[in-house]
């Protein structure tokens, strides 16, 4: 079973790692890869060139323009009817199910599917996501989603909503808290997980703007950034040996999930077909 809204996978100087991509033409799921016009001519040697959307504008010595780019895939999925869109980081190894503690990997598309049915049942989710793999402990009971909290690098998005992207650091952070503080919920799956690669250990993408050298932390940077959009309830923080933005979602607690009239939602698990197998 494969996701019934598009997916696409904003993607910039990555084209030797192309992680994503591989991890879902290993799940046989559709997307498409969205690109400048300079790397046109490498994306079309392996994949259909009606699975290659090309931006509108070409800055191959500029790591700023992801902000831009998520605006125009927004845009795009409208324009072709999508009520709701997937955005996928391009660094992104593989996909889990984590059910009883244990991170089993996916053979397909369908954990796509089961959260975009989940989402549609209610009038009122702005976005929704799955969480990193590496936040996901096997040794803690936890719950199949968090509900209004941040969502990182696998999102659905709801076609809907008025706000679009800002600003070259915390994009994702910054629009989750925009539609929080209108009332919408977010939805933060832990039932099923990405598995991404760390920050700055893959080049290209932002990579260069979080970079540290002797005159500017890029992470300071990035953290006094959402504190400036967002004093309210951000602030720097010092954690792990570096800057970083320590978030309180706890005013967002009142923001409670709206069921659409006419939703039966019928007792029992449905597991939409996924079975445990042991790969020899």
């Amino acid at each position: 079973m494969n996701p019934k809204y598009p997916i696409f996978i904003p993607t910039k100087g990555r084209f030797d790692s192309r992680l994503t991509v591989k991890a879902l033409e290993k799940l046989k799921v559709s997307f498409y890869v969205v690109i400048e016009p300079h790397e046109y001519k490498k994306y079309k040697t392996i994949l259909n060139p009606k699975n290659i959307l090309v931006l509108p504008w070409s800055k191959p010595e500029s790591s700023t323009e992801l902000v831009k780019a998520r605006c125009w895939i927004k845009e795009y999925s409208i324009s072709i009817g999508a009520e709701r869109h997937w955005q996928l980081d391009d660094n992104i190894y593989n996909f889990y199910r984590l059910n009883y503690n244990l991170k089993t990997p996916v053979g397909s598309g369908t954990i796509f599917r089961v959260a975009e049915d989940f989402v549609d049942r209610y009038e009122n989710i702005a976005i929704a996501g799955f969480n990193y793999f590496m936040f996901a402990s096997r040794k803690t009971c936890m719950p199949p989603f968090y509900l209004n909290t941040r969502v990182y690098s696998c999102s659905l998005i709801n076609n809907s909503i008025p706000h679009i992207w800002r600003d070259i650091y915390n994009d994702d952070t910054d629009i989750c808290l925009r539609v929080l503080k209108d009332g919408w919920c977010t939805v933060l799956f832990n039932a099923f997980l990405c598995e991404k690669a760390q920050t700055m250990t893959i080049k290209g993408g932002n990579t260069n703007i979080y970079q540290k050298d002797t005159v500017i932390d890029g992470r300071l940077l990035m953290a006094e950034s959402l504190v400036r959009q967002h004093p309210d309830v951000v602030r720097v923080s010092w954690k792990w040996g570096r800057y970083q933005h320590h978030v309180d979602y706890s005013r967002f607690k009142r923001n409670k999930l709206i069921q659409k009239e006419g939703i039966i939602i019928k007792e029992g698990i449905n597991n939409y077909g996924m079975k445990l197998i042991k790969l020899k």
